[in-house]
């Protein structure tokens, strides 16, 4: 009888001990309690008591084909979500923008993070030159940075096949969009 005693204290001390998923926790194989491979389907028992927004059929002009925002229930806007195909229940999530600066990897990096914080974390492999922003990606990761071009020099800002070097990035450069793309 002890030993049924000692069995069942070691199960529920090892049970109390496992680590609770943070719900604002990122990386590049999980954003909180969605992971890689989760299908659209899974979203309504993931977001039960949050705010799931659907794209609606014929509306992509307006809203973005496929899109669905998540809006945490006090109505701030968490995440967007892109399914890999249109809005089957089936359709894996393909792409994450995070909206929400609680989410945090295990760096410490947020959406308030500087741009010093971000390659002080990861290494940063390459900036790509787009219309309106530089985007910024980093070595073994399936995320990047998009920050305004308004925080580059005007010889980059204005010119889209100018090459944007990583020190032309000022230090105190906050991202506009987080993204995980998997």
């Amino acid at each position: 009888m002890k030993k049924v005693i000692a069995v069942v204290a070691l199960i529920v001390v090892l049970a109390s001990c496992t680590k609770q998923q943070d719900p604002f926790e990122w990386n590049k194989d999980r954003v909180g309690y969605l992971t890689k491979g989760m299908q659209v389907h899974q979203l309504d028992s993931i977001y039960a008591n949050d705010s799931i927004v659907r794209s609606v059929k014929g509306d992509e002009f307006s809203n973005g084909a496929n899109l669905i925002q998540i809006y945490e229930k006090g109505g701030a806007h968490l995440l967007t979500l892109t399914p890999s195909e249109a809005l089957d229940s089936t359709a894996t999530i393909e792409n994450i923008i995070i909206r929400d600066e609680r989410y945090t990897t295990l760096e410490g990096i947020t959406k308030n993070s500087t741009y010093k914080e971000i390659s002080t974390a990861y290494k940063v492999s390459s900036v790509d030159n787009m219309i309106d922003d530089a985007v910024i990606w980093v070595n073994d990761q399936n995320f990047y940075f998009s920050i305004s071009k308004d925080n580059l020099p005007t010889d980059v800002k204005f010119d889209i096949s100018a090459k944007i070097e990583k020190t032309m990035i000022p230090g105190d450069t906050k991202p506009q969009y987080m993204f995980v793309s998997w």
